[in-house]
Order: C-alpha cells, then structure tokens, then sequence
C-alpha cells in the first residue's frame, strides 16, 4: 500500500537541504518569521507536521516581509507615544506622604507600586514594573527613580517622600 499523503520532496529543497519558513521560534534554529536551510527529512517528518514550519514559498516569503513592516511600523508608532510619556513624566515631581519617626525614618518604606500609583493618579500611566528602585525607600526625602518604559525609552522622576500631615 503506497501513501500518497505524504510529500515525496519539500519545495525548495536542494542537494540536501530544504528552505523553510519557521512559524514558531525553535531554540538552535531560528525564530518565528526566518527563513532557514535544513534537512528535507527534518522538515518534512518533524517541523512541517507538527504546524512548527512552513514551506519558504516565494508568497509566502512576501507575507512574512509585510508582516515585519508593520510590526516594525506598529513598534515605531509604540516607541513615539511612550516617548511622550516619558518627556511628560520627567517633567513632574511626585509627592509620597508616608508616616516616619523623629529622626526621618519610615515605619515602612516606598516601594515601586506606591510610585506607579502616584503617577498614575497624576494622569501618568506608568506600572510598577516599569519603576527601577534599587532598594525600597525607607528615608524622608527627595530621590531620583529611573522609570524603564521600553528598551529604547527610559528617563527619570523626582519623588519627595514627606511626612504624613496626620503625624505618626
């Protein structure tokens, strides 16, 4: 009985190698959207069954191309807007009250969350993961805090930590 289900070759497959188009990142070989070169077995019996490649068909080496434009267009437009977070974040000085003892010492300590939630109670839609403290604040007083947007977006705030006017 001969199966006739199964290709006999892989598009583009020459002299021991097939092109394929991977669908998902696959450790030691590449990630999702490249177009790589490997055995027509280990394309047609692993990545093309198992939905993990594609055949590198000149179509769709087109929709792949597209694909990445506009993802790089969507990430440029991602960048500017985070951008003028950024320039309006700098700008602004946060004011954290928090009960202290005599000598200036905070019964607890500012953490990122409690700064994200100042800045976004300000209009800023800054998250606490985006917050790089490098210790909890546990002193009154005046600190700069590195704000991460994105890998190309960063910038910096000022946030006073002053006593709470209730008293401790």
């Amino acid at each position: 009985m001969v199966h006739t289900t199964r290709p006999r070759g892989v598009a583009g497959s020459t002299n021991g190698s097939a092109e394929v188009l991977l669908v998902h990142d696959i450790e030691h070989l590449g990630k999702r959207g490249d177009i790589v070169k490997v055995k027509p077995g280990y394309a047609r019996n692993y990545l093309l069954p198992h939905g993990l490649a594609t055949v590198a068909s000149e179509e769709n080496k087109k929709m792949v191309e597209l694909h990445k434009e506009k993802l790089k267009a969507i990430e440029s437009s991602r960048i500017r807007q985070l951008t003028k977070i950024a320039d309006a974040v700098s700008k602004y000085s946060a004011t954290i009250e928090a009960h202290a003892t005599a000598d200036n010492a905070l019964y607890g300590s500012v953490m990122a969350k409690d700064i994200s939630d100042v800045l976004k109670a300000a209009g800023h839609p800054i998250e606490a993961d985006q917050v790089r403290l490098d210790g909890a604040i546990k002193e009154l007083g005046m600190y700069t805090v590195k704000l991460k947007l994105h890998e190309k977006v960063q910038t910096e705030v000022k946030v006073w930590v002053v006593p709470s006017a209730t008293g401790a």
